[in-house]
């Protein structure tokens, strides 16, 4: 059993809560920028620290009037953008607990977190979101009240939530509201986040205001040269996910400018305007960005300067570990800098100083690639149970391929079956009304199991091998961990998406997607007919496609032991989506869903003898 901690660098009053922030900057700084809105028109507004503040005890006010007592729990459905922020700290400052609720959620899910939290309200943007409310509402018998951010088509002239709430508080006085939040303590209940539910029913984590300000302050000390007044981040992540929730409150308390950017299809040109100075996104949007250029490239016929390019990065991150680059190797690098890493670097705003990723591993390779050119990406690990990141890498302390050290005030630990244990004040009390499964989950003495497989070395850096309920045991028994090979498949541009199949079967296989950004290139420069639109449908027995992909799949096979390598693949007529159910918000593969979803090829890749690679 190997174990590693790191003493605590800051503490938590009992008397704190995590509202407090907005109050403080609005008192002592006043005119200092905390949010930049995108309006119609395409321009950035401002708004101060004191205007902020103002407006979260308005719509507090509007809450406590609109009957929300001390405790009671608000759920917010909505795509990231400025009102989230705002009603999730009202929420707080009413002294209420806020749910967060994806914006693609279905009915039944809305039904389920709602009823299972208690919610007594809630917050949606659109009339669509309503409408999938009203579709459940006799389900929730304890919902008193929707409000919605964006008036319907019919009603343009209705009053938004926020005009709504405003108008109910205005008798309010705002010393009723810091009279509420000031009877909040640390080890009260902040927020319920409900985990993805790739398992079965989400759980609701229960996370305490002493859990998140511990986390965001542990943060903030551990990177500080991300988060310092003036500095400045565009959050497109899902605020549903403890990801962009505690990024979004760790802005906040150091005053860091925020803006939110809720269309992914309009975030290059919003990178590019905004400037930020550091980045936000999981594992797969940094793979689209590589992918995506790389595809560019070779689209253009600069294929072979990009793949260069992208080796030199390599190459050169590589030897920033191994006592630095040479004259040749810097002379290259030097060369790119000018072709294609100056490029890059402008295309995100040309200001930003690292990124941090988190919610899946990156890959080594993809790793290198951004440290060297220019963009590096600190890779976290953390779970809603640990009120997100829990190791972290550094600029000054980083290992490229793994998940960073403990943060100060938590240890990790590797118990005798591999599993990651986690411990310190940003572990989480309990899931909600499910003691049962809390005790499952949380050791009398703290320690958190977290389901998740790894390796800690001597230096305290944990490196991520699989999730313990998704070990592959083969027929002939082989531990096989498919996130090894699906992280290496899915760094190919053709690559959508991909999981492993194996469990007490003879020999490891692998259904792999097409990415429908990737493919019209493909086509054309491969002559093959346009098809239907970005569909791989027509060509899953194509043999040049077949071809590239058993290539790439011959490339994740030398990350592993023969015994784990893949042997057969079949390509799928679509990529995987959050619409269709195989993806979470934050583009994890449920792997349950396709595994059922797509038992008929599965059974196909298991009824021959023949064992090639397809």
């Amino acid at each position: 059993m190997r174990e590693y901690s790191v003493p605590a660098a800051v503490s938590v009053g009992d008397e704190e809560s995590l509202s407090d922030a907005v109050f403080d900057n609005a008192t002592q700084h006043p005119s200092d920028v905390l949010y930049r809105r995108k309006g119609a028109d395409g321009s950035w507004s401002e708004v101060t620290a004191g205007e902020f503040g103002e407006q979260v005890t308005r719509i507090a006010a509007g809450l406590i009037a609109a009957g929300v007592q001390a405790g009671d729990r608000v759920a917010l459905l909505s795509r990231t953008r400025y009102e989230w922020t705002l009603f999730d700290y009202a929420i707080l400052a009413a002294g209420g607990v806020t749910v967060p609720i994806y914006e693609t959620s279905s009915p039944d899910q809305i039904s389920w977190i709602v009823s299972d939290s208690g919610a007594v309200g809630i917050v949606v943007e659109t009339a669509e979101h309503a409408a999938s409310v009203e579709k459940v509402r006799g389900d929730l018998p304890e919902l008193r009240t929707v409000w919605q951010i964006e008036p319907a088509a019919s009603a343009p002239d209705a009053p938004s939530a926020v005009e709504q709430l405003r108008g109910l508080g205005a008798d309010t006085p705002d010393d009723v509201v810091h009279e509420r939040r000031g009877g909040v303590r640390a080890d009260d209940l902040c927020t319920l986040i409900y985990t993805s539910g790739t398992t079965g029913r989400p759980k609701g984590c229960e996370l305490t205001h002493r859990n998140l300000i511990a986390e965001i302050r542990t943060i903030a000390a551990t990177i500080p040269h991300l988060f310092e007044p003036g500095d400045s981040v565009l959050l497109f992540l899902p605020l549903a996910h403890v990801f962009g929730k505690a990024i979004q409150c760790g802005c906040l308390s150091t005053r860091t400018i925020v803006g939110h950017s809720p269309d992914v299809k309009t975030l290059l040109p919003d990178l590019a305007d905004f400037r930020p100075t550091f980045l936000l996104a999981v594992p797969r949007v940094f793979e689209k960005v590589y992918n995506g250029a790389r595809l560019k490239a070779h689209n253009d016929g600069k294929g072979k300067i990009f793949d260069a390019a992208a080796d030199t990065a390599i190459a050169y991150s590589e030897a920033l570990d191994a006592g630095g680059p040479g004259l040749l190797l810097k002379a290259r690098h030097a060369l790119f800098d000018k072709l294609v890493y100056g490029k890059l670097r402008a295309a995100v705003g040309g200001r930003v100083k690292a990124a941090v990723s988190g919610s899946a591993p990156l890959g080594g390779r993809l790793g290198h690639f951004f440290r060297g050119v220019g963009l590096p990406v600190l890779e976290g690990y953390g779970l809603t149970e640990t009120s997100a990141g829990i190791t972290l890498n550094t600029l000054d302390a980083q290992r490229v391929g793994s998940v960073g050290r403990p943060v100060p005030g938590c240890a990790v630990r590797i118990a005798s079956d591999g599993e990651i244990m986690l411990r310190g004040d940003i572990v989480f009390r309990g899931y909600w009304k499910n003691e049962e499964a809390s005790k499952e989950a949380l050791e009398s003495d703290g320690w958190f199991h977290s389901g998740d497989i790894g390796e800690l070395d001597d230096a305290g850096f944990l490196t991520i091998t699989g999730r313990k309920k998704e070990i592959i045991v083969t027929a002939g028994g082989k531990n096989v961990a498919p996130a090894v090979l699906e992280d290496r498949l899915r760094a190919h541009p053709l690559v959508g998406q991909c999981i492993v199949i194996g469990d007490q079967r003879p020999f490891i296989s692998a259904l792999v997607t097409i990415d429908p950004d990737a493919l019209p290139g493909w086509r054309e420069r491969n002559g093959k007919p346009a098809g239907d639109g970005s569909s791989a449908a027509d060509l899953v027995d194509d043999p040049e496609l077949r071809g590239e992909i058993a290539a790439a799949v011959e490339d994740a096979n030398q990350a592993v032991s023969r015994a784990e390598q893949i042997r057969k693949f079949t390509i799928l007529p679509h990529d995987f989506s959050e619409a269709g159910g195989e993806l979470t918000p934050t583009m994890k593969v449920k792997r349950k869903v396709v595994v059922e979803s797509y038992s008929g090829e599965i059974e196909a890749l298991y009824a021959g003898t023949t064992a090639d690679k397809g």
